[in-house]
């Protein structure tokens, strides 16, 4: 099968992925001058869906093609119920759970999800109040032979 492109447009288009039935692309545009998660039907590219409003990115499918997760621009991760069959269809996202992002830029995705959709892997920074000390070790192999 000969490449072809399925995004092109004046737009920033990053992070796609495929749903587990290879019938519909999740990806973040900036289209709107800001990032969105929008969904649609692949390799054909029709019905176009903007899934998240208010800023988002790092789209991610659950395994079953029925939740959509991305990451929102104020900080949280949200799930979206969807049905992604012959035809998609979304219903109103939840925020799970707020982390601050420990990746730079939207190309990045700041967390994995499992495939039943329950428990994630997060790429987050995490505050620490306690200063932690770091010894440096001159001339180590001195020190052994002592």
């Amino acid at each position: 099968m000969k490449p072809f492109p399925v995004l092109q447009t004046q737009a920033s288009e990053t992070a796609a992925t495929l749903s587990s039935n290879g019938r519909w692309l999740a990806y973040a545009s900036d289209e709107t001058g800001r990032d969105e998660v929008y969904v649609q039907s692949f390799p054909t590219g029709g019905g176009k869906k903007q899934v998240s409003f208010g800023g988002a990115h790092s789209p991610r499918w659950r395994r079953d093609g029925k939740e959509l997760f991305y990451y929102s621009s104020d900080g949280k991760l949200m799930a979206v119920p969807v049905e992604s069959g012959e035809s998609f269809a979304a219903g109103a996202a939840v925020a799970l759970f707020e982390f601050r992002a420990g990746s730079s830029g939207v190309a990045i995705v700041p967390y994995a999800v499992t495939a039943d959709g329950q428990r994630f892997l997060l790429n987050a920074i995490v505050e620490n109040d306690t200063a932690g000390s770091l010894t440096v070790v001159l001339n180590l192999t001195a020190e052994l032979k002592r």
